[in-house]
């Protein structure tokens, strides 16, 4: 080999050598994954040390952990290894280093707490565990562990030049916070804590025992809710502070449950607090609902607080934070509406804020000292105590109302207030008006338009009443004493006009002049337009709008007061009657007829001057008060325009209709004649046209009079048959169309005339309305209807029948009715439930009210009511609910209707009544056919002469005998 070949060989093994060696030192540097740290110098002045930022972390590096310690004195870098010493170790390790640059040994402490609340973070927040297992030094033994319930705390101690690698076993990834202490230094730390942290637990303890105690004693709602809050605190501080480990003993993850749980619970308290300060459900219930469920969530919580505490302790903070934003909202916006709690809630609220603001910047790492976490635990107590403080100004504040123990001035303010009224104030000197809350909001205008001088109110105010209103005010100045109590009308923005009332006082100042004037005003719109109602439906007929008849006669009266003075006014007055109009009314309907008389009503109008007078004196007949013309031809002409313009042909439902009416004249010509006097004479000619065959005009003549003597010789024969006891009631039979039995009687009156034989109700009936007859008469009827069946059931048995009465509308209105219906009742011993009292439609229109508060007495004593003549009357489905009818009869003219639309509507009307729990009886029932009908259709009785005429008490108690054998022997 030359020698050329044995240097390059030699080179060779070189390079492959040095290749090698680099591998293998990149393979170790690779393998152990960890560096030398590099060592925080320490000095015997140094007493606390924060090491968490030099402090590196290594995670998931396994059971075995290999590291390069720091330089020591020589200058030369280890290698160490160390093995977990916990099964629950996740492979995350913690390595600094220490160099004592003293000529002495130290000793020290390196401390990591549990739970630090700076930069836990708002979501997924670090709850607290145990930190560090164990600590391994380059050096020596393994550190000891000092006793410690709220940090890791080791003993280390460090020779005078040395410089050691500390290697430490960590149970969780995170290290929050690593400290190295001077013994003495930490212990004065751990105690100066301690003792604030005891002053801080007591006060909190006293404040929510007190606040307990104030809920016991005063019991509003305010105080439990402010209660809670402070328990919730105090809870909250207990284990923040670690006092509650002092009570229990827990683990580190019953700590992050328990922790968890105190911030859901202080979360909670909160947003019942301001639910129940506020009492934030009188302002709209929708935030009854919110709250209800806003805390039920957070409820939820406390559940999920122990499988997983990070998720509920995040949403507790966002919830808190969420409530604080809420609240301001809330607070501000009901202060300005002058709530007296939320102003006196501001300070606190404000405080709150701000400390969730000092929490935030904690949370977020923004604030970082050891100070801060124990500040923020004060401040909630301040919190709880300035809540607690303005809780009780506002308890104590309403006890004193409740106890009545304010001022007059402060009960008029608290009258003013609940009334509801607006404050009007015109301050005179600077000729301002102010109104409180804001009139012109009510009126559509913009906000303030109706602030500032009180001429320019004048512009809007109606022009009937702007020389009144200036007026007014001017006098008030003038006299400098009285009252304004005024009333006038202003137009809205929609050019409506409201009524206003205003009712001040004025205010002298020491010059003795008006300074001011203050009061209330108020909206009095719809108690004017009620009282128009009632002035209006007093003097007028609500259909056609036309004068009734106490106004006809009153303007009757004024003319006729000034016809002696002279031959301008000579008055006639007509009587006007439509022939047949019942026929009509009862062929075409209620509604029909109403149209046709509202037609009617036009037409005459047309004819009409304006000094002439057209008024509705009862359902068909019209009377006129003609001043317009004095000839009689004229007036016979117009007579007969009038009969002409009535028979014009009416057109409804495409069919034609022709009226014709019956006219009675009756000319002014004795001075001494009153208004009554001549509307009698009209009526009397008017009767005399319609005995004639109707469609004529009749002129009053004296003669005519003796069909009034005739009607009073009748009254007076009346008056004595019922001394005479010449009436008498017979029974018609109502049956029951399931089974074809008697199921009642409807009572008829009878007069049998020693003269003229018997007189028919139709004729005597009106004149018993029109006299003091009707009451007897009805008390007549009732007596003996209750006393014929009291004798039916004592000689017949216990019969399951009852009894059906007719009441007059004259009874109906009497006060007295219900009191007679007991006493007749306690008289006979009827059964209250076994009588019916019938009723017509047009007898409750008279006075519905009157009618209605009569009825639901009667119906109080357990009488049955039945609404007779269904169909024909105003046939207002209103009144089968507004009145307590049990029973609806059905009238005959709906029963003899041939119509296609008869059963459709017989139906109806049965089904209605079945589905309001009335039953129903038809009347005018002729045949087999129509019985069976209507029993399938659900209609309960029948009555008519199908079923049997009109008898008297002993055939109705011989036809119960056949009828029910067996019910006097059961």
């Amino acid at each position: 080999m030359t020698l050329n070949g044995t240097m390059l060989l030699s080179s060779a093994r070189r390079l492959i050598a040095l290749v090698a060696i680099l591998a293998a030192a990149l393979l170790l540097t690779t393998w152990t994954g960890a560096h030398a740290a590099e060592p925080i110098k320490i000095s015997r002045d140094d007493t606390a040390l924060d090491l968490t930022s030099t402090t590196e972390i290594y995670t998931n590096q396994g059971e075995a952990f290999q590291v390069s310690t720091a330089a020591g004195a020589d200058g030369i870098r280890r290698r160490i290894e160390v093995r977990a010493s916990s099964e629950n170790h996740q492979g995350d390790w913690a390595v600094f280093a220490l160099a004592n640059v003293s000529e002495e040994q130290l000793e020290r402490v390196i401390v990591a707490p549990h739970f630090r609340l700076v930069d836990s973070k708002l979501f997924w927040p670090d709850l607290g565990s145990q930190r560090i297992i164990s600590i391994t030094p380059s050096e020596g033994f393994a550190l000891d562990r000092q006793p410690s319930e709220e940090a890791d705390v080791f003993r280390i101690t460090l020779n005078p030049g040395a410089v050691i690698t500390f290697v430490a076993e960590l149970s969780t990834p995170e290290l929050p916070q690593i400290y190295l202490w001077e013994p003495n230094a930490y212990k004065d730390t751990v105690n100066a804590f301690t003792l604030y942290r005891g002053i801080v637990l007591g006060i909190a303890g006293l404040l929510a025992v007190f606040l307990t105690i104030l809920f016991v004693v005063k019991g509003t709602s305010m105080l439990p809710a402010t209660a809670a809050l402070a328990w919730a605190v105090l809870g909250y501080i207990c284990v923040d502070f670690g006092f509650l480990e002092k009570l229990i003993s827990l683990t580190s993850g019953d700590q992050r449950i328990w922790r968890a749980c105190a911030e859901v619970a202080l979360a909670s308290s909160l947003v019942i607090f301001l639910f129940t300060y506020l009492n934030l459900n009188r302002w709209h219930v929708h935030l009854g609902y919110v709250t209800l469920a806003w805390v039920l969530g957070l409820g939820v919580l406390f559940g999920v607080a122990i499988y997983d505490p990070s998720v509920a302790s995040g949403i507790a903070r966002v919830s808190f934070a969420l409530t604080a934003s809420v609240g301001i909202i809330l607070i501000v916006y009901l202060g300005f509406n002058r709530y007296d709690r939320a102003i006196l809630l501001i300070p606190a609220w404000a405080l709150i804020l701000v400390w969730i603001f000092g929490a935030w910047l904690t949370i977020t790492g923004q604030l970082d000292n050891d100070i801060i976490q124990p500040a923020l635990g004060g401040g909630l107590v301040l919190i709880v105590l300035l809540i607690g403080f303005t809780v009780m100004q506002h308890a104590f504040a309403g006890g004193a109302y409740q106890q009545g123990l304010f001022s007059d001035l402060e009960r008029q303010a608290l009258a003013l207030t609940g009334s509801g009224d607006t404050v009007w104030d015109w301050d005179v000197a600077r000729d301002r008006v102010v109104t409180i809350p804001d009139v012109s909001q009510k009126l559509g205008l913009p906000p303030g338009s109706m602030h500032g001088p009180a001429r320019n109110w004048l512009p809007r105010l109606h022009p009937d009443d702007r020389d009144r209103f200036r007026a007014t005010l001017d006098v008030l100045l003038e006299h400098r004493r009285g009252r304004l109590n005024h009333e006038f009308r202003i137009r809205a923005e929609d050019g409506h006009f409201h009524w206003l009332a205003i009712r001040a006082r004025p205010v002298l100042g020491s010059n003795g002049e008006i300074i001011r004037c203050v009061g209330t005003i108020i909206d009095v719109t719809e108690q004017k337009n009620s009282v128009d109602r009632l002035l209006h439906d007093a003097m007028h007929d609500n259909l056609t709008g036309l004068p009734n008849r106490q106004v006809f006669l009153d303007r009757l009266q004024s003319v006729l007061t000034l016809a002696p003075t002279g031959d301008i006014v000579r008055p006639t007055v007509m009587a006007i009657d439509i022939d047949r109009y019942k026929q009509v009314n009862d062929a075409l309907g209620i509604a029909a007829g109403d149209n046709i008389l509202i037609a009617l009503t036009r037409r005459l109008r047309r004819l009409l001057k304006p000094q002439d007078t057209l008024a509705r004196l009862s359902g068909d007949e019209f009377g006129i008060i003609l001043v317009s013309e004095r000839d009689p031809a004229k007036v016979a002409d117009f007579a007969d325009a009038v009969s002409k313009a009535i028979m014009v042909p009416l057109n409804f439902a495409n069919r034609e209709i022709i009226l014709t009416a019956s006219i009675g004249l009756a000319s002014w010509v004795d001075q001494q004649e009153s208004a009554t006097s001549l509307l009698n004479d009209a009526e009397l000619a008017m009767y005399r046209a319609k005995r004639a065959g109707g469609n004529r005009v009749e002129p009053f003549q004296p003669a005519f009079r003796s069909f009034g003597a005739d009607r009073l010789q009748l009254e007076t024969d009346l008056r004595r048959a019922i001394e005479r006891k010449e009436l008498t009631l017979v029974y018609q039979p109502i049956v029951r169309l399931a089974d074809a039995e008697i199921a009642g009687f409807e009572a008829l009156m009878r007069w049998d005339h020693p003269k003229r034989g018997t007189v028919p109700p139709t004729e005597f009936i009106p004149i018993a309305e029109t006299s003091d007859l009707i009451g007897p008469l009805g008390i007549f009827a009732l007596e003996r209807a209750t006393s014929d069946l009291v004798h039916w059931q004592q000689y017949a048995g216990d019969v399951p029948i009852f009894v059906s009465v007719n009441l007059s509308s004259a009874q109906l209105l009497n006060n007295e009715l219900y009191s007679d219906m007991r006493a007749i009742l306690a008289k006979t011993q009827c059964v209250p439930s076994q009588i019916k009292l019938e009723l017509t439609e047009s007898m409750v229109m008279e006075n519905p009210e009157q009618a209605r508060l009569v009825l639901d007495k009667l119906k109080e004593i357990g009488l049955g009511l039945a609404l007779d003549d269904f169909g024909t009357g105003y046939s207002s489905l209103a009144y089968l609910t507004r009145f307590p009818f049990d029973t609806i009869k059905i009238d005959q003219t709906l029963l003899r209707d041939g119509g296609a639309k008869r059963p459709i509507l017989l139906r109806s009307i049965i089904s209605m009544a079945r589905d309001l729990d009335m039953q129903v009886v038809a009347e005018g029932i002729e045949t087999e056919e129509d019985a069976i009908e209507l029993g399938k259709l659900g209609c309960n009785f029948g009555q008519s002469y199908f079923f049997g005429a009109p008898i008297g008490g002993e055939s109705v108690l011989r036809l119960l005998k056949e009828r029910f054998p067996l019910t006097k022997r059961a």
